[in-house]
């Protein structure tokens, strides 16, 4: 099939527009872990501040379908922006822990929120032919914007209130391509859950690796600036040691996902596990020797770990009929999310008592703990015979997204039910 130009070229506006919102979140969680650190917040407190993020992510990603079937795609997407550049500029005026926890919570329903109303245009843009490469470019766009958004913490002093305000602009500026396209939004439709339970029993290995998942990625994110900060970084390399971290996971996705099409995901899962465990004991124990040390073992880690995800999803859907395939991808955002409040607890909780290498270690224990388990469900269960995989994509634990990615696998899956048929 011919690379699809003109469809990918119809949704510049939309990837323009994530593309400017992923360089402000990119900044956004850098920026509020290292102001933190700056204000004196002890790690537990900033912890609990990052997971309120998480928390109301959760809420955004349930209530925004809801909101779009009551007022429609522009309205719901104009207020989401408008309460969001409001609550990263209320973050420079009130810094309190309390304050702050409250505006994390509302940032996290509403980039939640933005997220969803996006996606559904792109994903309404999408066709069976064409989803898989419009959903590989929107995870280039998601992946370089959080990246490059880490080096806009050198643009300003971060203990003033302009990356505040900056953030708060590229927020805005988002808006612009997006309500300006000619496209006609598509119809939302509230996505139905399978039983956590029965998701549970088909695929015990998946759900466990989609929490763990949640726990090491938002550890990252939310505490990888904390500990920056505590071992004597500058901001210029804080932003490296957070950038190498996102932008290494743009290389390592497709190699890991085309070897995990080829055998038992199980075995990737470990491996992978074993290395970013490995980078982790190493950047616990001599990653402050040198910089350079430090950004090398910080990318291999993110590279690593921050596939995991989409490995934990995709071993689910090997599970699944193409019927259920849709109806678990929310199921599946939901324990990553409750993962994701989890993990700047455990490690802030891990960084108060033991000091800045616990971050690294706490981040080895938990996939050291994923290991052992992993190995444990080989023993008990075989592999997915490889006529009955589908294919690895890469996603992130996002509403639609996570849609999309589920509607690639039904496609997939019901192909092969086709084919078999015949």
């Amino acid at each position: 099939m011919a690379f699809p130009a003109r469809q990918v070229f119809s949704t510049w506006p939309l990837l323009l527009g994530m593309g400017m919102l992923m360089l402000g979140a990119g900044l956004q969680g850098t920026l509020i872990g290292l102001r933190a650190t700056i204000e004196g917040f002890p790690p537990f407190v900033t912890g609990v501040v990052m997971s309120c993020y998480y928390v109301g992510y959760i809420g955004g990603s349930a209530w925004t379908p809801l909101m779009m079937q009551r007022v429609g795609h522009i309205r719901v997407f104009a207020a989401l922006t408008a309460v969001s550049s409001v609550a990263i500029l209320l973050q420079a005026v009130f810094v309190t822990p309390v304050w702050w926890g409250f505006l994390r919570f509302a940032s996290g329903v509403c980039f939640a929120g933005i997220y969803v109303v996006a996606e559904s245009w792109l994903n309404g843009r999408a066709t069976n032919q064409t989803r898989g490469t419009l959903f590989a470019l929107y995870m280039l766009t998601l992946y370089g914007g959080l990246g490059g958004g880490q080096y806009l913490l050198m643009a300003a002093d971060p203990r003033g209130p302009m990356l505040f305000v900056l953030i708060s602009v590229l927020i805005s500026l988002a808006v612009v391509p997006m309500s300006l396209s000619v496209q006609r939004a598509p119809e939302i439709e509230v996505p139905a859950k399978i039983r956590y339970r029965e998701l549970y029993r088909l695929s015990p290995m998946g759900v466990v690796a989609v929490i763990v998942a949640g726990v090491v990625s938002s550890s990252l994110f939310s505490m990888g600036p904390v500990y920056a900060r505590l071992i004597g970084l500058r901001a210029s390399d804080i932003a490296t040691f957070m950038g190498v971290s996102i932008l290494a996971a743009v290389i390592t996705q497709l190699p890991i996902g085309r070897w995990s099409d080829r055998t038992d995901r199980r075995t990737v899962l470990i491996a992978v596990c074993l290395i970013a465990l490995v980078a982790a004991v190493a950047g616990g124990m001599i990653g402050t020797i040198s910089k350079l040390t430090l950004f090398a073992l910080a990318a291999a880690f993110g590279g690593i770990a921050l596939s995991l995800y989409s490995l934990a999803a995709s071993h689910i859907n090997d599970h699944l009929t193409a019927d259920q395939i849709v109806s678990a991808s929310s199921s599946i955002v939901t324990l990553n999310g409750l993962g994701s409040i989890v993990g700047p607890l455990i490690v802030s909780w891990t960084m108060k008592q033991f000091g800045p290498p616990a971050y690294f270690f706490s981040l080895a224990v938990m996939l050291g703990s994923l290991v052992l388990y992993a190995v444990w469900r080989k023993i008990q269960r075989g592999a997915v015979p490889g006529p009955l995989k589908l294919p690895f994509i890469n996603v992130q634990p996002q509403a639609v997204s996570g849609q999309m990615m589920a509607q690639v696998a039904h496609d997939a899956a019901v192909a092969e039910e086709r084919a078999d048929s015949v």
